[in-house]
């Protein structure tokens, strides 16, 4: 993990924490909920904040006997962390704003909490798309859970500028903890869709968006003998990817030929593709079932003539066109 990941984990933890401070001010000035429950929010920013960076550190750690594949698997569990913290935080200030809206708590100095948590508001919109623009450009789960994390506190402080500029203006001292439930139900989905996205991760399910990733940089090298990929299946460990896939190459190459093309195939491959990583190729014959999309021209065994490469796409990385097993009695 290289270090402008390392700064900007660094920089969220110093910020967040910041920023955490300036809501519960604000909140110890006005009695709001909705700022309360932005405040509890931040409580979960900073911890989340903490976490990261101590996990980014530890997925930078380069492969080992114990972990062959890295430990970039531990960004999932960071983001899976975030996102539980982020349910648990709505669940709380759902909680209290239920009471408050009981009670009918009395709000006091408004335009001075309301300045304070636009300023913060400000920060946190700063913060989130910096995390974000460097998460995508590093390819870091850790840092993109965040960023988002941070935007979808945004949305809450505009929701309580909105919920106590009405409360100011008309006097509607109940929009106060109905801004702070909505927040609370916005927190427990955006919790939601973090964790799924961090379990589906975890439990390597097929990502479109890569293997429209593959899909491309498979086609931008391919080369004559080349001429299928399928059962294509994806390992994500952070930033490094195994990908184990089958490839149909002419069935009169030898193994000194195969592994010759097809290793400058991998190397060239993983130059442009998105994430560090591997292919492990296991090799099919072509068995002469794929003559009419075989480019190659220097071939001793066609039985029909060439009519057009199939072009790589994500529905055929993942199909089985049922290539029949060489004998090997």
């Amino acid at each position: 993990m290289n270090k402008t990941v390392k700064w900007a984990s660094f920089l969220s933890v110093t910020i967040s924490s910041f920023l955490m401070g300036l809501k519960f001010y604000a909140y110890s000035q006005t009695g709001s909920q909705a700022i309360l429950s932005d405040a509890l929010e931040s409580i979960v920013n900073v911890t989340a904040a903490f976490f990261a960076f101590y996990v980014i550190r530890f997925i930078s750690q380069p492969a080992d006997e114990d972990h062959p594949y890295g430990h970039g698997k531990m960004e999932y569990f960071s983001a899976a962390f975030e996102g539980g913290l982020i349910t648990f935080a709505g669940i709380v200030i759902g909680f209290h704003a239920v009471k408050a809206l009981l009670l009918k708590t009395t709000l006091h100095a408004l335009e001075e909490g309301m300045g304070l948590i636009l300023l913060a508001g400000l920060g946190n919109l700063i913060l989130g798309l910096y995390l974000i623009y460097i998460a995508k450009k590093e390819n870091s789960e850790t840092l993109l859970a965040s960023g988002q994390h941070l935007l979808s506190d945004v949305w809450s402080t505009v929701a309580v500028l909105v919920g106590l500029s009405l409360t100011l203006v008309l006097g509607w001292w109940w929009m106060d903890p109905l801004v702070a439930i909505l927040i609370g139900l916005l927190l427990c989905l955006t919790g939601y869709k973090i964790i799924k996205r961090s379990l589906q991760a975890l439990l390597d399910a097929t990502d479109p968006k890569i293997l429209d990733d593959l899909a491309r940089s498979f086609e931008k090298h391919r080369q004559p003998g080349i001429i299928d990929i399928h059962l294509t299946k994806v390992i994500r460990s952070g930033n490094f990817h195994h990908v184990d896939c089958h490839l149909v190459v002419p069935e009169f190459w030898t193994i000194q030929d195969s592994h010759s093309i097809v290793d400058k195939f991998e190397d060239d491959v993983i130059t442009s593709y998105p994430f560090s990583g591997e292919i492990n190729f296991h090799l099919d014959p072509c068995q002469k079932k794929f003559c009419h999309k075989c480019n190659l021209s220097q071939c001793q065994i066609r039985v029909s003539l060439f009519e057009k490469t199939e072009p790589f796409t994500k529905s055929n990385l993942i199909s089985n066109p049922n290539i029949e097993k060489i004998s090997h009695e």
